[in-house]
């Protein structure tokens, strides 16, 4: 046995071909759509991608969701190849940003729930400000220790 596994192992074959499959990814993308024409428009060119695994349309926020092993940038250009007006989705929830209300971030036509993702609303960590807070919280439990 041992030289039948030196001879096999002397003529195993590797493959050299490297795949490059894309990661699995979510990709949220802001189409106006008025009816159920526009609607069925925008799903039936995002579900003819390669890759594509679902997809997702909100009408009412005007947001499709494509999940899969596609590339953001190529899902956009096939929406807007559509003849609608497309964008990434600008928006994150409101509960996630510490300024909602600041310059730029408060979207009159955002969704219910949503202000505009702008650098500005989030807080920067480390800030003088959130150390004292968090230094007299409840959840912090040396603070009795302090006081």
């Amino acid at each position: 046995m041992g030289i039948i596994d030196h001879i096999s192992d002397m003529f195993e074959v590797t493959s050299t071909r490297k795949s490059k499959r894309k990661p699995l990814q979510t990709v949220e993308i802001k189409v106006k759509m008025d009816c159920d024409g526009c609607e069925r428009r925008v799903t039936n060119a995002v579900s003819s991608i390669k890759g594509v695994k679902s997809v997702d349309v909100s009408r009412k926020q005007s947001r499709v969701t494509v999940s899969g092993y596609v590339e953001p940038k190529k899902v956009l250009k096939k929406v807007q190849n559509t003849g609608k007006k497309a964008e990434f989705w600008p928006y994150v929830e409101y509960n996630l940003v510490s300024y909602p209300y600041a310059p730029g971030a408060y979207d009159k036509k955002a969704p219910s729930g949503y202000v505009r993702d702008v650098p500005q609303a989030f807080q920067t960590p480390n800030t003088p400000t959130e150390r004292f807070t968090s230094m007299f919280s409840d959840e912090n439990p040396n603070a009795c220790a302090i006081m």
